[in-house]
């Protein structure tokens, strides 16, 4: 029995794919890594929050959502910091492949008592910043990103 209604041609049938690449291979977490320079890095994102203010703490985390280090207040809660950075990446990156922009670089969002800005470091890791709501912004957007450059530099190790 056709289920197409006279003068009215059925639909073609959609063909899947024989096979579906496999995602690509991400290399292994960043934490948890005892050969990352821990002292130095710890020191950027101090750095970070001095030359700001209004900047309340800084997380590093891997796009896994794993936390590497923080320089977050002691009531804060940076694991969980480190995998809202990983939303916020994901996010992004779609949203850049969607609309052919390119890789992920930076995403803000601001809420009524503060801020949350998420920079790309490397294909591996992520730079939170948490900021008040009197945080220069500006300011912020133009010194993460050569903060997020130095520690791709730490990361990435000699050489």
């Amino acid at each position: 029995m056709s289920t197409t209604v006279p003068g009215e041609t059925a639909l073609p049938r959609r063909v899947r794919p024989a096979e579906t690449p496999p995602p690509p291979e991400y290399p292994p977490s960043l934490a948890g890594n005892r050969s990352l320079p821990y002292a130095t890095i710890n020191t950027e994102l101090a750095e970070l929050r001095l030359q700001i203010p209004g900047v309340t703490g800084c997380v590093l985390g891997g796009v896994d959502g794993l936390l590497i280090t923080h320089t977050m207040p002691d009531d804060a809660r940076p694991d969980d910091l480190a995998a809202l950075a990983a939303s916020t990446f994901g996010l992004g990156r779609q949203i850049g492949l969607s609309l052919r922009q390119g890789p992920f670089r930076q995403s803000t969002v601001r809420n009524a008592n503060g801020y949350l800005s998420v920079y790309a470091v490397s294909s591996q890791a992520l730079l939170a910043v948490v900021g008040e709501d009197a945080v220069n912004v500006a300011r912020l957007h133009l010194h993460a990103p050569s903060v997020a450059e130095r520690l791709a530099d730490l990361l990435a190790g000699p050489g």
